[in-house]
């Protein structure tokens, strides 16, 4: 392991050991640091997971409430982000068992539009149209996957998760996960193909 792997890991252990502690003692600045530094992508997983924006807005602060509330269960040998998007990802199954449907795409409604996440930067007005007909291509797509093949890419590709941090977020096994991602990928190539270049 080089130098920059070392320090890398060991800032990672600290922070987590920081966070875990101050989860302890339910530090209110902490809380708010951490809401801040992770709103947006909870907030885009759980879209992406229940396909509404209003109850995945629900369960964004269900999940803030459960940190609060269960903070002590977390353990600092594991990244906060994992633990946060398993706590995330149980109260969505727990609302989904709540309602009945036989998986989480009964939660999806085909009237809904997708969500279109706002550009950063300052890119022109063509390339902000470009990446919005692609985001739509691509968002229409993920809408006619399995749940679980949709939940694997945007952890994968849109949260940057390694793949076993995404084994531990689904509980199952890695050779799970890659099965995942591969079909995922598969049945999304029509809409990739489809998208403008």
């Amino acid at each position: 392991m080089n130098a920059t792997a070392f320090y890398f890991e060991s800032s990672m252990a600290q922070e987590s050991t920081e966070i875990a502690r101050g989860l302890r003692r339910r530090d209110p600045d902490l809380l708010d640091r951490l809401i801040e530094q992770y709103q947006h992508r909870l907030l885009r997983y759980l879209v992406y997971l229940t396909g509404r924006r209003d109850l995945a807005e629900d369960l964004f602060q269900e999940t803030w409430i459960r940190v609060l509330e269960r903070g002590h269960q977390f353990n600092e040998r594991y990244a906060f982000s994992t633990w946060l998007f398993a706590v995330a990802r149980n109260l969505a199954i727990d609302h989904m068992r709540r309602k009945q449907p036989s998986s989480l795409d009964g939660l999806l409604n085909d009237d809904e539009a997708p969500l279109d996440v706002p550009a950063t930067g300052q890119a022109s007005a063509f390339d902000v149209t470009l990446r919005r007909e692609q985001n739509e291509h691509i968002a229409a797509g993920m809408q006619h996957l399995p749940a679980e093949y949709r939940e694997a890419l945007v952890l994968r590709f849109q949260e940057g998760m390694s793949l076993e941090e995404i084994a531990s977020v689904a509980r199952v096994p890695l050779g799970t996960v890659k099965s995942r991602i591969y079909r995922g990928l598969s049945a999304l190539e029509p809409w990739l193909k489809g998208a403008p270049l």
